[in-house]
């Protein structure tokens, strides 16, 4: 294997990737209470309508042996997500982020929890 299939990709070139709702993908996200961020992974929410902008919407993924809320999805698929122990969608803590921040696309969520992402994300906004 060539050290160029090694190397991460550079900030340009994960600025141009494309990145799909329903996409789990690794990024530094910023915590709501402080001025910090944690390398986690989360959820694309947004669509391809946002890429104009240079933003994407990204919904947290925790583990769930944290404590639940009521508006977590539970992740049925951790193979299909790329992720390596039992986890949830937060789905009341989303950030807005730049598509050159995300460091790597972890998986893909399965159909069924993508469904059910939706439904809770709409419940949240107004008028929808």
């Amino acid at each position: 294997m060539s050290k160029r299939a090694l190397a991460k990709p550079s900030l340009q070139e994960r600025s141009e990737e494309r990145f799909d709702a329903f996409d789990i993908v690794v990024v530094p996200f910023p915590c709501a209470d402080r001025l910090a961020e944690k390398r986690r992974p989360a959820l694309v929410i947004s669509n391809r309508k946002l890429t104009p902008f240079g933003l994407i919407w990204v919904a947290m993924i925790t583990s769930a042996a944290n404590a639940s809320w009521s508006c977590d999805v539970t992740i049925a698929d951790l193979g299909r997500a790329g992720l390596p122990a039992p986890s949830v969608v937060r789905t009341a803590k989303i950030a807005c982020i730049e598509p050159g921040r995300i460091e790597r696309r972890a998986g893909r969520l399965d159909k069924a929890t993508a469904k059910a992402v939706s439904q809770k994300l709409r419940g949240f906004l107004g008028g929808a």
